[in-house]
């Protein structure tokens, strides 16, 4: 392993510690952090190539090449289904308890994201990716957020109960890879 590479993966790890102290609504943590190299690297990708194909997405198949090329990904999720008990509407039910009712009648689908999600916790997601893209940023790791990325980990059963999940692969070298293509 090279230098350039253990540094990015210390670099993740900083990543992955950056998602866990963001901040969270009402202090309840439901994110969840992996950590993806080597031959799991390649088997994110190859799931990517194939849900692009297989539901006829281009920018999957894409997206795989890049992951591909990639030293490590981060893959930041969330259990969106965890109610924060404020009943904000902000999921489109009156209350929390009505959310959780809803939930409680939907089958898990064959689909990129489960929902309904309780609108803090994505949130709550969205702070923490912003997080971890911003600690990459800081130590000058080329990095992309990835929604294919997660579709991909959380069809593959990566992120356990997470209902949405996001990937942000990186790379040290001489040229972005996820923007100069």
């Amino acid at each position: 392993m090279t230098e350039e590479k253990r540094a990015v993966m210390t670099i993740a790890g900083l990543m992955a510690l950056s998602a866990r102290t963001a901040p969270k609504g009402r202090g309840m943590d439901e994110i969840m952090t992996k950590i993806v190299a080597g031959a799991d690297l390649t088997n994110l990708s190859a799931e990517m190539n194939s849900y692009g194909e297989e539901h006829d997405i281009g920018f999957f198949i894409r997206d795989s090449k890049s992951m591909a090329s990639s030293d490590a990904c981060i893959l930041i999720g969330v259990r969106g289904e965890v109610t924060t008990g404020i009943d904000c509407e902000g999921c489109g039910y009156r209350s929390c308890r009505d959310l959780s009712d809803a939930l409680s009648e939907i089958r898990d689908r064959d689909s990129p994201f489960k929902g309904p999600n309780c609108i803090i916790r994505i949130t709550d997601l969205g702070i923490a990716v912003g997080s971890a893209v911003k600690t990459a940023q800081i130590h000058n790791v080329d990095n992309r957020v990835m929604y294919s990325a997660g579709v991909a980990a959380r069809m593959m059963g990566w992120m356990g109960e997470c209902s949405v999940v996001y990937g942000i692969p990186l790379k040290a070298s001489g040229k972005n890879i996820f923007f100069d293509r």
